[in-house]
């Protein structure tokens, strides 16, 4: 009897130090990440992808027809946007036309009473990457400082789109 307790008192102290098992079920693994050609995470480092050669411009070229439309529609969403006072059912709706499914969704529950610019003072200039025609930087001053937007389109013929409006 007295083995066996000392036995069973070892056990239990072993048991209590041992570290405990790790239940978290381990990553699936895929055959993307096996793969053997070297990855390059920047154009400046090598070709995205083996024998591959980065384009100089990525898809879109910059014409001043999609320079004036981003302009406008970074116009038009920040008027809308600065309207501190209007129902916040309608200035959701209103700000919605300008917007990314995402922004719409992000911006839909923001409460138009907290938006500290109540008008546009000038017109918008682009932060324009020659490089990228999907997207443009645009600064819009108000009566707040200057909010800046970042727009985007799918293709040339698709109208711009504000992701995100970020405030002074």
């Amino acid at each position: 009897m007295k083995k066996s307790l000392a036995l069973t008192a070892a056990v239990l102290l072993c048991t209590a130090c041992a570290p405990a098992a790790n239940t978290t079920p381990a990553p699936a693994t895929s055959t993307a990440a096996t793969a053997s050609a070297p990855v390059s995470l920047s154009a400046g480092s090598g070709p995205q992808a083996p024998d591959g050669t980065v384009p100089a411009t990525i898809g879109i070229s910059w014409d001043q027809a999609g320079k004036d439309a981003a302009v406008d529609i970074a116009q038009q969403a920040m008027t809308d946007f600065a309207r501190p006072g209007v129902e916040d059912k309608l200035w959701a709706n209103d700000l919605a036309r300008w917007l990314t499914p995402q922004a719409t969704a992000d911006y839909s529950a923001v409460d138009p009473a907290n938006v500290p610019a109540t008008r546009v003072t000038g017109p918008a200039t682009l932060m324009v990457d020659e490089a990228n025609g999907y997207g443009v930087m645009a600064a819009v001053p108000t009566d707040a400082g200057t909010y800046t937007l970042q727009l985007l389109r799918i293709g040339t013929e698709a109208p711009w789109k504000v992701n995100r409006l970020t405030p002074p």
